[in-house]
């Protein structure tokens, strides 16, 4: 087993040195901000830059790393362009969320990763019992994108489902009760086949009495999702059909 560094001492980096660190491995070193950067890759085999993105590439330079040691990111977004100086060097995308480190340590085992570069990036997916995929650098853009809507956006569209059934009295844990099914579902049948509701059989007067009946300030974000809806389901050309009063 590898001796990993780990620099940056952020959400996902405490996790990864945990998950790590349960799985067996050498206790792994971690960096943070105020540490003495001296040591990075001393007695290392592999260091792990879980800095924000944009740091990336000045702390990749910055490293006083020996020309075997691997250095790889835990960023979804770039590519092996930011730690290409080393002659060794990976990327490591966990495709997981890591809300804080004692969470972020559980859900990494079994998760799946993406990965490029030298191949002992793969042995942190093998050490934490994950899968993986590989993708190239013109890809990694459009590939954090789909992250980021599966994740990040679902959120953001559960916070409006939130305060729209909150305006009701509606508790929201009926509605994680239906959501965990629709994920089950999706799952089995695949998004197309699993999509239900007015938009999958066309109902567009009942989606002008919700566009009708929520405020305001709730109604762009239904009226993109229907729209949405309506192109999943195979009918796109109704999304042109009149909303409330006609418009």
């Amino acid at each position: 087993m590898r001796q990993v560094h780990v620099v940056g001492a952020g959400r996902a980096g405490r996790s990864l040195a945990r998950a790590l660190n349960d799985s067996g491995w050498p206790t792994p070193v971690l960096f943070g901000r105020h540490d003495d950067p001296a040591g990075i890759g001393e007695g290392a085999d592999i260091v792990i830059i879980a800095t924000p993105d944009a740091a990336i590439s000045g702390v990749s330079e910055s490293l006083p790393v020996r020309s075997d040691v691997v250095v790889a990111h835990l960023a979804g977004s770039q590519g092996l362009d930011v730690v290409r100086r080393h002659p060794r060097h990976g990327a490591v995308h966990p495709l997981v969320a890591l809300p804080d480190e004692v969470t972020g340590a559980r859900r990494l085992r079994g998760a799946w990763f993406a990965v490029a570069g030298d191949p002992a990036v793969e042995e942190i997916v093998v050490a934490l019992d994950g899968r993986s995929f590989t993708v190239d650098d013109d890809a990694r853009a459009r590939y954090h994108a789909a992250a980021v809507v599966a994740s990040n956006h679902v959120v953001a569209l559960l916070g409006q489902a939130e305060r729209i059934a909150g305006s009701v009295g509606v508790p929201f844990e009926a509605l994680l009760h239906l959501v965990r099914g629709t994920l089950d579902n999706v799952d089995e049948l695949g998004p197309a086949a699993a999509l239900t509701g007015p938009a999958a059989r066309g109902d567009e007067a009942t989606i002008r009495h919700h566009l009708e009946a929520i405020g305001d300030d709730e109604r762009p974000l239904y009226e993109l999702l229907a729209t949405e809806a309506r192109r999943l389901a195979g009918r796109g050309r109704e999304a042109d059909r009149p909303g409330p009063g006609g418009k």
